[in-house]
Order: structure tokens, then sequence, then C-alpha cells
């Protein structure tokens, strides 16, 4: 949650400091390129391969051998993205004139976006290695820390922003650039958060690099089809991006703040969810109990769509007042609000398609059946790009938003079936059971929060900070009862359970 909030704030520092105008729309294409070899190296196909290889070896062969393991795992990153990260770097003009050749036409934007694409690149090193370290402390039950490292990312540009930004008029350095160095920094603190806690369980790092290791050797093959799989992602990443930056100034700001906002939701619940349920059903497939992976997948469905389905309605319902309480002020105009207003309820569409990919992709991994999702992944990456070309059409950067919202659907749906088949079942009828009550009280939270927020917009007028506050807040407040008194009536056992935890903490703190 604190990482989440902090990713939040960022965003919202960041809107206030540059609104949605050329230098954002520069800085936003600019990380896409070290972005997409994270998502390919570190929070893709290796994390995915890495994690259950890792669990087995120290079911199997005990701490020093995994350690050993994790070791080649290091150096082996360190020394790939080394390459394609000083690689990129020399390809930049081209890449991204790739990405966004229509920023040729405003002078200097294609300029800028090149410079902050060199100088973010190395940050993709820092990244993939904090996720491996995030592997290894996630297989020894080490939840919290590496949970909490994305934040010193956030801290480190927030910092930058706020305190080390004014000072680049002084050097005559345009201010974008202090953010983009600050990608770097808060890479390396990112890595460095969780590095005393990984020595604390017996790690050693060692300049030491064994190609042929045979734990290394396999997750290398694991690798191979989701590297596939997000090869066929970045095409997917590549057109949306394409199609953006042809939709004009602000387009690709608009989509990436409406993004960021959707993925808090997915981020605290969704990544969380799937970050404690892959080791467990690693440790279930390392042991042949099919029946214990089905309950502990149907534990987390269920929990994701209690927290998921309501806040995708709410997103839908509250787009406006969210998006203008915590982005319109300094450069960000009532006319940026509205626009990603609207891409944020297209995106919320497919909140609950991105939650359970979080929680299938990877079980599949866990189950060496890596080929099935990078399938279903590019069959999806198909459909998005089609839907994303017909939709862009009719409804400008908006449809991108609509269009990658049902192709996260899809996905989700097409892994959940052939999961459903690969384990003979999946607690089917407790799962639909449970969805349809879930949709049930989240749309009566739905109709409860649109007449609370005309009422109060009656009442409370004006466009002033704590007006905004009053509004929005009584809202979700209502909202919040509603869906607790319905959840209730149809005795919702997902939301006893999350109040229980919640409750049964507090009474144990105290």
């Amino acid at each position: 949650m604190t990482s989440r909030v902090l990713g939040l704030v960022r965003d919202l520092v960041l809107a206030h400091q540059f609104g949605a105008r050329d230098a954002m729309d520069a800085y936003n294409v600019a990380f896409r390129l070290p972005g997409m070899v994270r998502d390919l190296f570190a929070e893709g196909a290796m994390s995915a391969a890495f994690v259950p290889t890792f669990t087995q070896h120290l079911g199997a062969s005990g701490q020093p051998a995994a350690f050993r393991l994790g070791n080649n795992v290091f150096n082996a990153l360190l020394v790939v993205t080394g390459a394609v990260a000083l690689l990129l770097m020399l390809a930049a003009p081209p890449l991204v004139s790739m990405f966004a050749s229509d920023y040729h036409a405003v002078p200097g934007k294609f300029e800028l976006t090149v410079l902050l694409a060199r100088i973010m690149l190395p940050a993709l090193t820092f990244i993939a290695l904090a996720a491996a370290v995030m592997g290894m402390l996630n297989s020894l039950h080490h939840y919290f820390v590496p949970a909490l490292a994305p934040a010193m990312f956030n801290v480190v540009t927030i910092v930058a922003a706020l305190a080390v930004m004014p000072l680049s008029r002084i050097g005559g350095v345009a201010p974008i650039t202090i953010i983009a160095i600050a990608t770097i920094v808060g890479g390396l603190a990112q890595l460095g958060l969780q590095w005393p806690l990984l020595r604390r369980e017996g790690f050693r790092w060692r300049p030491e690099l064994n190609w042929r290791d045979e734990g290394l050797a396999r997750i290398l093959v694991l690798m191979g089809p989701g590297t596939l799989g997000m090869a066929a992602t970045q095409v997917n990443v590549f057109v949306n991006t394409w199609l953006a930056t042809s939709q004009g100034t602000g387009a690709v700001s608009y989509l990436q703040y409406a993004f960021r906002i959707m993925y808090l939701p997915i981020g605290l619940f969704g990544v969380s969810i799937a970050t404690a349920v892959l080791p467990a059903v690693s440790r279930h497939s390392a042991r042949s109990d099919d029946r214990a992976i089905r309950t502990t997948l149907a534990d987390g469905l269920s929990l994701m769509m209690m927290l998921n389905v309501p806040a995708t309605v709410g997103l839908i319902v509250l787009a406006h007042p969210i998006v203008q309480l915590l982005l319109e002020r300094g450069r960000f105009t009532p006319d940026a609000t509205i626009a990603t207003a609207a891409a944020l309820q297209w995106y919320a569409v497919g909140l609950v398609g991105y939650s359970v990919t979080r929680i299938a992709s990877p079980t599949f991994y866990a189950l060496g059946r890596n080929r099935t999702p990078v399938a279903v992944g590019i069959v999806t990456i198909i459909v998005n790009v089609v839907l994303n070309l017909a939709l862009v059409r009719l409804y400008s950067f908006r449809g991108l938003a609509l269009g990658t919202s049902l192709a996260a659907l899809f996905n989700g749906i097409v892994l959940m079936a052939l999961l459903r088949h690969r384990l003979a079942g999946l607690d089917g009828t407790r799962l639909a059971g449970s969805f349809v009550r879930i949709v049930t009280a989240a749309i009566v939270m739905g109709v409860a929060a649109h007449w609370m927020m005309q009422m109060l917009e009656s009442w409370v007028r004006g466009d002033a900070l704590a007006a905004q506050i009053v509004r929005l807040g009584g809202t979700i407040g209502v909202a919040l009862l509603v869906l607790a008194g319905t959840a209730w009536l149809l005795r919702i056992r997902e939301f006893d359970d999350a109040l229980s935890l919640v409750t049964g903490r507090f009474r144990r703190s105290r």
C-alpha cells in the first residue's frame, strides 16, 4: 500500500510540475524503452521462471544450492541487461523515431525524448537485479520489504521533483532531465533496500557466472517461450504508443495518468495477492498436490474479486471527481481532467482481467506449463492490436484504453478456462457464486455512489480543494457502507474474511 500510494503521489507531483504537455509526453515515451526491457528481463518471463526454480532448489537441495543459483541469475542479469542497455543507448534515435515519429513535427520534442531515453536506460539493470532479489526474498517468505522496495523509486522521484528540479534552472538543464536522472537513482535504491535483508538470510554475492549451471539452464529454457510472449507484448506496446503519439499533444500523458490511477487497486490487491500465491503454488506443485493448488487459487481469486470488482465500479462512476481531486492543479488543466477521466473509465473495464492474469499466468510456470500463457498472450496481443486499430479511429486515445481493457478481459478468461482444464476443476461453483454476489453488491454500491455524488454536488458547491475532498470523501464513505451492508445481506464470505482479518490484527496490536 505504501509503495502504490507513493507511486500515486509521484504522479500527482509530476502532473503539477509538467501537466500533460510536451515534456511529459517525451518522458513517458522515453521511459517505454527501459520499461520494455524491464518487463522482458525483470518483471516478466525471468521472474515467472526464476521463483519456481529457486523455490524447488530450496526444498530439494537446501539454501546453499539455492543461493548459488541466485548468484548465477544475478550475474547473468547484470551482464545481459548491461549489454542491452548500452546497445539501446546507441540505437535510441531510430528507436524513438519508431515509437513517436510525429514528435519530429514539434521543435525539440524528438531530441528531448532521445536524451531522456539515454539517461534512463541504465536504470533497467538495477531494476532487473532488484526483481531477482525480490524473487529470492519472496521464496524465503519475506514479503514486506520487497513489496516496499518500489517505493524507493517513487520517493527519489518525488524528492527530485520538489527539491532538486528547481536547481536545474541554475545550470540551464531542462527540468525533466532531473526526473530522468532520478530514475537511475531510484532503481539503485530499490535494490539497496532489499540487499541487507538478503544478506541476513545468508546470501553472499560472488563474481562468478556459470552458464552451464543446471538451474540457470532450466530458467533459460523456461524463459524461452516467456521471452517470445513478452516480445509479442512489446509489439503491442509499440503499436499503442505509436497510435497514442499520433493523437496530438497530451494523449500519451492522459493515458499514462489514467493507467496509473487504474493500476493502484491492481498494485494494492492484484499484484499483492499474486505475489503471495506464486510461492505457495510452487510448493504445492513440487508435491504434485493439485487439490491444494485449486484451493490456493480459489482463495486468491475470490479475494481479488471482492477487492477489485467494487474498485472497477467505483472508478467508472467517480472517474471525473477522482482525477480532478488528484491531478487538477498547477499545469494540469480542467481539459486534461476531462480527457484523463474518460481514459480512466475505459481502463477500469479491464481491471479484473489484469488482476486475474497476474494470478493465473505465473501459476502455469509453477506447474511447468510455461508455453500456455505465452500462447494465450500472443493471441491476446493480436486481439489487442486489432481492437486498438479499430477503436482509435472511433474514440481517439480513449479507444486505446477500451481496446486494452477488452484484451485484458479476454486474456484472463482464457487463462482461467485453461487452468480449470489443467487442474480438473477450480472450485468453479464457489467462484461463480461469489462472483455473482460480488457483482451485485458492487452495482448497488455504484448506484449509491452516483446518487450521493449528485446530492453532494448540489449541497457543497465550488472547486476549492476542501469542497472536492468533502464531496468525494463523503461519496466514498457512503459507497463503502452500502457495499458492507449489501455484502452482509448477500452473505459474501470473502467480505467477512477480509473484515475479520483487519479487526483481528487490530485486536492483536492492542
